[in-house]
């Protein structure tokens, strides 16, 4: 007997001629694709095309693995040339001796610096030359604090432009510190520095500096016989200058050297001392938000609220809040744009934490638990009264999603068009936020300037200049998130040393005051 196995409906032997279709495609398809890798294995960019002479200094860079290397032109994969513009300037004797240093972007964009050993032919070259170094037969080897090319003679290096503009590349201590190799020997400038302590008058650089950004500490070094001892140190100044990295044992210990007096650029901006600054608040309780929205604060000196006054105004860019368009009344615009608080009554001591919003004080919406006991300095409905002064009575002060919105706090009881903020605080960037010279007025604080740092413009709304940092928005929606506000501020030397960060905390209906008023908030030092 002649068993047939069917396959859906198909027998065995219709199984067998589909298979073998099947095989003889496949066999088909392999043979096309061996044809084509054979066909490309000649190093083209293009079919063809031939291989640049030129490679990117990142490209050099990736080929150190820890060891000595020598560059040749199958190493380079074909290329043989290095093009770059000049950083290093000799003439105040503080870089490596020696070493004409050179920095380029023509690697997706990405910014990367190379040292190349030239001896005493390194001081020829000045900031701006634009330079091709034929790099066949070098070496690269890290010596020193950098990686670098040696073995090329002074003749392989052609000076084809000079007087080449070199954009300010502004980057914080924190994404240095981070990725120290990608920055090794670019010319970057560390904004807003200052020191751990205030500097008297008379004080000179030393050898060895630590300044602080608000967001780490960077090393700045002077060598002994550099003329460069001779610059004040300034409470705030922005430095440029070339990165190093130490090794310590298994890591990069990034440093920073400035090439010229011109590097350090004293700031003169007037940053006064906040009397209030913004720690944290709760924009989307678990539940519904009317009424249950609030903002945390502190005191940075003992305040009598009775005797000096502030207000408080949240701003909701939402696409159906009105009016519509730019806020050309900046914080005071009202309706369902910008909302107000005075703070008239009640006492705050210096450090301590205190609150503005709803009326129902309850620390994560309905059901949870009551914070009535904590520093209420005002506390109303928000959701059936107006603000005082502007605002529409609304659901949400403070969005849950979506276009930005912010809180600014203000000296005095009265806010117009020209209110300068004590301090302020964003989330997201969407929304018509800026133009037209309308906009949100900012305070000079870790995240905002009124006056830019490095080309002293006027930038005085957010989104307007530089001033565009913000927090993002917690999500998913509807947890309780607690945005935390983790920083430091100096009340001696009346700054941020460390700028705040944001903490999604997530309450719980049983969460307490005591979490949010934690070790991790922000804290005074004197």
């Amino acid at each position: 007997m002649t068993l047939t196995r069917k396959f859906g409906g198909k027998n065995h032997k219709d199984q067998y001629i589909m298979k073998k279709t099947t095989l003889n495609v496949i066999k088909l398809c392999m043979t096309i694709l061996v044809g084509l890798s054979l066909g490309s294995c000649t190093k083209t960019n293009y079919p063809g095309g031939e291989i640049s002479p030129y490679i990117a200094i990142y490209d050099v860079r990736t080929l150190y693995k820890g060891s000595p290397v020598e560059l040749t032109v199958d190493a380079l994969d074909g290329s043989s040339k290095l093009t770059g513009i000049v950083i290093s300037d000799h003439s105040a004797n503080n870089l490596p001796e020696g070493l004409l240093i050179i920095q380029d972007r023509s690697r997706l964009k990405l910014l990367r610096g190379l040292a190349i050993n030239l001896g005493e032919q390194a001081h020829d070259y000045v900031p701006g030359d634009s330079v091709v170094i034929d790099i066949v037969g070098a070496r690269l080897n890290r010596v020193g604090d950098a990686l670098q090319l040696d073995n090329v003679n002074p003749s392989q290096v052609e000076r084809t432009g000079a007087g080449v503009e070199i954009p300010v590349n502004s980057v914080t201590v924190d994404q240095i510190v981070a990725r120290p190799g990608d920055y090794e020997s670019t010319l970057l400038s560390i904004v807003k520095g200052g020191f751990t302590e205030m500097p008297g008058a008379g004080q000179y650089l030393g050898a060895e500096e630590n300044i602080n950004d608000g967001f780490g500490l960077m090393k700045l070094r002077i060598d002994e016989k550099s003329s460069l001892k001779s610059i004040p140190k300034y409470r705030m100044a922005n430095y440029s200058g070339i990165i190093f990295n130490e090794l310590q044992g298994d890591s990069l210990v990034p440093i920073q050297k400035i090439r010229t007096a011109n590097d350090v650029v004293e700031l003169t901006s007037v940053y006064t001392t906040p009397k209030i600054i913004i720690t944290g608040w709760i924009a989307d309780p678990k539940g519904t938000d009317a009424n249950n929205e609030y903002i945390q604060l502190m005191a940075t000196e003992d305040i009598d609220f009775a005797k000096t006054p502030f207000s408080l105004v949240t701003t909701n860019n939402a696409n159906a809040s009105t009016p519509t368009g730019y806020p050309q009344k900046g914080w005071a615009t009202g309706d369902k744009r910008t909302y107000k608080f005075n703070l008239t009554t009640g006492k705050a001591p210096k450090g301590t934490f205190f609150y503005v919003g709803g009326s129902r004080k309850l620390i994560n919406s309905t059901g949870s638990t009551s914070i009535a006991h904590a520093n209420w300095i005002t506390a109303y409905p928000y959701n059936t009264e107006p603000g005082v002064d502007f605002g529409a009575p609304t659901t949400n002060l403070l969005a849950n999603s979506g276009n930005a919105y912010g809180i600014a706090v203000f000296q005095g009881a009265t806010v117009d068009v020209n209110s300068v903020p004590e301090d302020v605080m964003f989330v997201a960037t969407g929304g018509s936020l800026f133009g037209g010279g309308f906009g949100y007025r900012i305070a000079n604080t870790d995240y905002y300037d009124i006056i830019d740092p490095i080309s002293f413009a006027e930038q005085p709304f957010y989104r307007s200049g530089g001033n565009m940092k913000s927090l993002t928005y917690t999500t998913p929606s509807d947890q309780g998130y607690f945005y935390q506000l983790g920083g430091e501020f100096n009340l001696t030397l009346g700054r941020w040393t460390t700028a705040r960060t944001q903490t999604n905390f997530q309450l719980s209906k049983e969460s307490v005051l005591e979490e949010i008023e934690n070790e991790f908030s922000t804290k005074l030092v004197n």
